[in-house]
């Protein structure tokens, strides 16, 4: 029997996170784990060509959902585990005052409007958070407003929103829940009436028909019994992401105590 895996992990800190954790269980079932990280969309395509044997964290069905029907083209996937419930929104600080920004047309409130950031710094152009920010912008007017949204990095998107909170400037920031910053900072969802930021999806593994029998039927039921959380994954990536701690001695450590 084949004992190597590659895994496929989407290249954002919460995502390595899981998969860290999902490598100590293949690693003690008697596998050898071969991460691969790749952004959103490059992810689904290797599990899809056969470069990366299971794929870990997809969100479904609305994050990754168009992602997976692609793959699924080619190679049929059953869905193991619960990892987290995750789902988009945007944010502010907890000190922008709810009777002002309760919800996103709040944001061209002429007196808001003078006090808000306009950059809103996203992540990488394949992510859900932004293609649905992209809307936004368009559907509530905010982009004839004077906003731009931007595209980059994770670390851009993150120090841009510690560096604010430092400043104590009123700005939105385009999130998702599990994240590290939610472990520390309070940061409170605004409303989004019009439902562009999609809904709460199932963070799942994702093994494709042709690589299940690789596994017994023990180890597919332990996988299907992995259930995490959103509080726990930002727990574990505060710690590595920001405290510095070695990923794989903070994910370990937390399964040794946990399972």
């Amino acid at each position: 029997m084949n004992k190597k895996i590659n895994l496929g992990v989407t290249d954002l800190s919460f995502h390595r996170i899981t998969a860290s954790l999902i490598s100590h269980v293949l690693t003690d079932m008697g596998f050898e784990v071969n991460r691969i990280y790749s952004p959103h969309q490059e992810n689904f395509a290797k599990l899809k060509s056969g470069e990366v044997d299971i794929l870990t964290s997809a969100w479904l069905p609305s994050s990754h959902g168009v992602y997976k029907q692609d793959v699924e083209q080619k190679r049929p996937v059953i869905e193991l585990g619960l990892h987290y419930e995750p789902y988009a929104h945007w944010g502010v600080p907890s000190y922008v005052p709810e009777e002002a920004v309760r919800e996103v047309k709040d944001l061209l409130k002429r007196d808001v409007l003078g006090k808000m950031q306009k950059d809103i710094q996203g992540i990488n152009p394949g992510a859900g958070i932004t293609r649905f920010s992209i809307k936004m912008m368009e559907e509530y007017g905010l982009s004839a407003a004077g906003y731009e949204f931007h595209t980059g990095t994770e670390e851009d998107c993150f120090t841009t929103f510690e560096q604010r909170v430092a400043n104590n400037e009123w700005f939105v920031v385009p999130l998702w829940k599990p994240q590290f910053l939610h472990f520390k900072y309070d940061i409170r969802e605004i409303e989004d009436p019009k439902g562009l930021l999609g809904i709460v999806d199932r963070a799942v593994l994702l093994i494709p028909e042709d690589v299940e029998d690789r596994f017994t039927a023990a180890q597919i039921n332990q996988l299907d019994d992995l259930k995490f959380s959103n509080e726990i994954i930002a727990e574990l990536d505060y710690k590595v992401s920001r405290e510095g701690l070695d990923i794989d001695i903070v994910t370990k450590h937390w399964l040794e105590n946990n399972r």
